[in-house]
């Protein structure tokens, strides 16, 4: 199964409207393991499908961002990207991230003389990279308040 950054589309204003309606079913049931009747158009019996916290959490999260109409991207956990699609991902230009791979602040790995990046490893960095940036706006913050 492949997921491409580049195939991203906006939730249609129904999309959203129905995600939204949808999340707060889910968060009313709450996270505990009841059973969530579906009904599929058309269909001679409706499907019953139990949800796990686990899997409620998540979707409740996926609905969350189309219900605000944000463009969501699947991404599996393992998955080799290309250095456009991580550059995507960071919002980053893919002479920027090569720069990345170059010094050697995110991994990599060759295949053929192309380089591919771990979605974990992308991750990773970009969460280090926000909480670095989080620290930075802080001490800025501070410092501009002590200087008033």
């Amino acid at each position: 199964m492949t997921f491409l950054v580049q195939d991203l589309r906006l939730p249609t204003k129904k999309e959203q409207e129905t995600a939204q309606q949808l999340r707060s079913i889910l968060v009313a049931r709450g996270e505990s393991d009841q059973t969530l009747r579906v009904l599929g158009e058309g269909e001679r019996k409706p499907a019953e499908i139990t949800l796990t916290p686990a899997l409620s959490s998540l979707l409740i999260e996926l609905l969350n961002h189309v219900g605000r109409g944000d463009a969501v991207t699947l991404l599996p956990v393992g998955k080799m990207l290309s250095t456009q699609q991580a550059a995507d991902i960071l919002n980053v230009s893919r002479p920027y991230l090569i720069g990345l791979l170059e010094s050697q602040e995110l991994p990599f790995m060759r295949v053929g003389r192309h380089r591919r990046i771990r979605s974990e490893d992308l991750f990773a960095y970009r969460k280090r990279r926000d909480q670095r940036r989080g620290e930075i706006l802080s001490e800025l913050a501070q410092v501009d308040g002590e200087s008033l």
